[in-house]
């Protein structure tokens, strides 16, 4: 019996070992105090987050959070170039500690991640419309007096909150409204341009990479599409659970770099404005 009960608290003792060893893993600090942070992005999703062609981590955002490691030297980042889905599931299980890639803020991810109080930056979004319409749509209001014929969004994305925010602020304006089954609607350009819309409700990151760029996939559309931004939506970076000291930390370092011009300097050097600028809340 005296033997059963040695092995046993043997065992025992084994995996509270092995237990710890996992946390110290996953929250390395340095001898001198300093605590590892591993930061995921995304590997391609420019200016927000990528790999430049030197193989480093790059992007407004990653920029972002290297001036927020120089003021916190608590803390340590690394940066971890990763997918989507590896990104999302790696911080909400604590693989990483937080993650940023252009993230919009929505009820079902404040329930598996920490928000912090302030974003790291933003989105414009706006309307792409068919250029021979240009002296008619200007912004949203007018858009929605010459048809409000929009490309029908799916429910569970921030622009279908948008678009139902500016109906609500706007009932004698309308927008139709008309729910997607699927998020990202890549005949959208050709349903506007064949007359079936009237405008597409669109990022204007996205607009710029698929219609203006050389060698865009819908560059050909270029001569006989607009656009107009309408207003900034925050994106964020996004905290495991079990860490709201370091989003704290972030905040107070964030708000410095605002005071500071910093964050409006990055934001021109990737993005080419302003785009806080389009921020209205």
């Amino acid at each position: 019996m005296k033997r059963l009960v040695l092995v046993a608290s043997t065992t025992v003792l084994i995996g509270a070992i092995a237990l710890s060893g996992c946390a110290k893993k996953n929250n390395a600090t340095s001898a001198t105090g300093v605590r590892k942070i591993a930061c995921a992005h995304t590997y391609s999703y420019a200016p927000y987050g990528y790999v430049n062609d030197a193989g480093k981590s790059d992007g407004f955002e990653v920029a972002v959070l290297k001036e927020i490691d120089r003021l916190l030297p608590q803390y340590e980042f690394a940066y971890h170039p990763t997918s989507d889905d590896d990104l999302l599931i790696g911080v909400e299980s604590g693989k990483y500690q937080l993650g940023t890639k252009g993230i919009w803020k929505t009820a079902e991810r404040a329930k598996k991640y920490i928000f912090p109080k302030q974003p790291i930056g933003a989105s414009i979004i706006g309307i792409t419309f068919r250029r021979e319409n240009a002296d008619q749509i200007h912004d949203l209001v007018s858009f929605a007096q010459f048809s409000g014929k929009l490309v029908p969004i799916a429910p569970q994305s921030a622009q279908y909150d948008v678009v139902v925010d500016f109906n609500n602020t706007h009932p004698d304006t309308q927008i139709q409204l008309l729910p997607s089954e699927i998020f990202i609607i890549t005949d959208a350009y050709t349903w506007v341009l064949e007359g079936r819309y009237d405008a597409f409700f669109d990022i204007k990151l996205s607009y710029q990479n698929n219609v203006e760029k050389d060698g865009a996939p819908y560059h050909s559309f270029a001569s006989r599409l607009a656009y107009v931004p309408y207003r900034g939506i925050p994106t964020w970076p996004l905290f495991n659970k079990n860490e709201q000291e370091l989003a704290d930390a972030y905040d107070t370092a964030l708000k410095t770099l605002q005071d500071n011009g910093t964050i409006a300097a990055l934001s021109l050097k990737y993005f080419g404005e302003d785009v806080f600028n389009f921020v209205t809340d």
